[in-house]
C-alpha cells in the first residue's frame, strides 16, 4: 500500500533514530567502568558514605551523570561491588601469567581483595532496605572468588611455595576477619602487614 506521499506503509520513518552503534555502546561501557573504578577508589579511601560530588570529581563527570546511572547510593554501591567482583575474578589468572611466581601472584591478588573488602563491609549498611539483593551479591561473591583464590593456592602448592593445607574459603574468611578489625580506628593496626604475616605462615 502506498500513501498519498508515495511512501510505503510500514516503512521506517527516516527520522526515527537509528540504534546505537557498537562503538557507542563500547564507549558507554568504558565510561561506566571508569565511573565505577573512580567510585571504588573513593569508597576504599573514604568509605561508602563519601559525598557523591567527591565521586563525580574523581570520575571527571557531573553529579547528574552518576544519578542518571545510579539513582540511589545503594544502586551505586551494589554496582561497584559487582564491578570489583569481576575485577578480582579476572585478576587471578592474569596475575598468575604475569608475576614471577604463584606466591607473588597470590600476594598481589590478596592486596586487591583487601581493597574490595573495604567496600564489602559498607555494603550491608547501604543496602539495609533490600536484604534479598545483598544476599544475592554475597552469593555472587562466593561463587566467583572462592574458585579464583583456590586456583592461586593450588598453583602455589604445585610450585612448592605453599605448604599449608588450608581451603580457599577458610583463608578468605581469615582475611575478612583481619580486615574487619580495621574498622576500629587504631593507628597501630596495619591491615596489610597483618595479612602479610598470615600469608607468610602459609609459605614454605
Amino acid at each position: 500500500m502506498v500513501t498519498r506521499k508515495g511512501c510505503h506503509v510500514g516503512a521506517r520513518d527516516e527520522r526515527t533514530p537509528a540504534a546505537p552503534s557498537s562503538a557507542k555502546r563500547a564507549d558507554a561501557r568504558r565510561n561506566e567502568r571508569a565511573l565505577l573504578d573512580a567510585a571504588a577508589s573513593v569508597f576504599v579511601t573514604h568509605g561508602v558514605d563519601a559525598p557523591v560530588r567527591q565521586i563525580a570529581a574523581a570520575a571527571g563527570v557531573g553529579m547528574g551523570t552518576i544519578y542518571r546511572h545510579f539513582p540511589t547510593r545503594a544502586d551505586l554501591v551494589a554496582a561497584v561491588y559487582r564491578h570489583q567482583i569481576d575485577a578480582c575474578a579476572d585478576a587471578g589468572p592474569a596475575l598468575l601469567a604475569a608475576e614471577s611466581s604463584p606466591f607473588a601472584a597470590l600476594r598481589r591478588w590478596v592486596d586487591l581483595f583487601v581493597d574490595f573488602l573495604v567496600t564489602k563491609h559498607g555494603l550491608a549498611a547501604a543496602m539495609r532496605s533490600d536484604p534479598d539483593s545483598f544476599a544475592a551479591l554475597h552469593t555472587l561473591f562466593l561463587d566467583r572468588l572462592v574458585p579464583v583464590f583456590d586456583d592461586l593456592l593450588t598453583a602455589g602448592r604445585d610450585a612448592g611455595e605453599i605448604t599449608a593445607d588450608v581451603s580457599a574459603y577458610q583463608l578468605m574468611r581469615a582475611i575478612g576477619d583481619i580486615c574487619a578489625g580495621a574498622e576500629i580506628s587504631d593507628p597501630n593496626y596495619e591491615v596489610h602487614l597483618t595479612i602479610g604475616l598470615l600469608l607468610d605462615g602459609c609459605r614454605r
